[in-house]
């Protein structure tokens, strides 16, 4: 039996696979993006900064993220990690996940579909309003929509992990000018609306301290699940 598969055998059910939503996206229906080295696994680094081990991880599990990152940063996936004494441990970034299986979204007329010819833009609105990483071929983790006024590229959401039965909506943002409007609320749940059409239940993760956006997603139906934690590891040079 394959690493894939096993993993696949071993995945809880339920809510139980966003405890380590990255681990189990990588070794399910986003396993054709995953660079693997034993029980590690990451996305490609133009993708998402992403890694993610067994949890509760153990000696040789962070032996294989160690190989799989070779001097190169991880950043775990809103899951607390604890790395062996001589790896270094950036400041964590403190956020919250959200379970949205309760939201049943709604199309948006003026939502469309953003192609890798936006990717341009979408990198520029991301620099200008700092939603969580976005990377050059972050597109290909799932359906992004945009709104456009006059033609330019204002705002957007998407997808991004996807463990089995559910999806991340990710990079929620809207250009400072056009702010107050209800645009990242609108795509927010014409994103739902697509991830309920093929059966999957939406989740998110936002800053603890983004009080704000909390109570926007709890306005839309999202209920606050279990704290997140983002951190950045980096293993000593060989």
């Amino acid at each position: 039996m394959t690493t894939t598969d096993a993993s696949i055998a071993a995945v809880p059910l339920g809510e139980a696979v966003l405890d380590n939503p990255a681990y189990f996206a990588l070794n399910g229906p986003q396993a054709h993006l995953a660079e693997r080295s034993g029980t590690a696994v990451r996305y490609p680094s133009d993708v998402s900064p992403f890694a993610a081990l067994p949890l509760p991880a153990t000696q040789q599990n962070w032996a294989d993220l160690r190989h799989l990152v070779d001097g190169r940063v991880g950043v775990s996936a809103g899951v607390h990690w604890d790395p062996p004494q001589d790896w270094r441990r950036h400041q964590p970034v403190d956020g919250v996940q959200l379970s949205g299986e309760g939201v049943v979204g709604r199309s948006d007329d003026e939502a469309i579909v953003l192609t890798t010819r936006d990717v341009p833009e979408m990198l520029a609105l991301v620099e200008r309003t700092r939603p969580g990483p976005f990377q050059p071929r972050t597109i290909e983790l799932g359906t992004y929509l945009g709104i456009r006024r006059g033609g330019e590229l204002i705002a957007m959401a998407g997808e991004r992990m996807k463990p089995p039965g559910w999806t991340e909506v990710s990079a929620v943002c809207t250009d400072e000018r056009f702010r107050g409007q209800g645009l990242g609320s609108r795509l927010v749940l014409a994103v739902v609306a697509n991830i309920r059409a093929r059966g999957d239940r939406a989740f998110l993760h936002t800053g603890r301290q983004n009080v704000n956006a909390i109570r926007l997603y709890e306005s839309l139906g999202f209920r606050l699940r279990r704290a997140a934690e983002f951190a950045a590891v980096q293993a000593p040079a060989r």
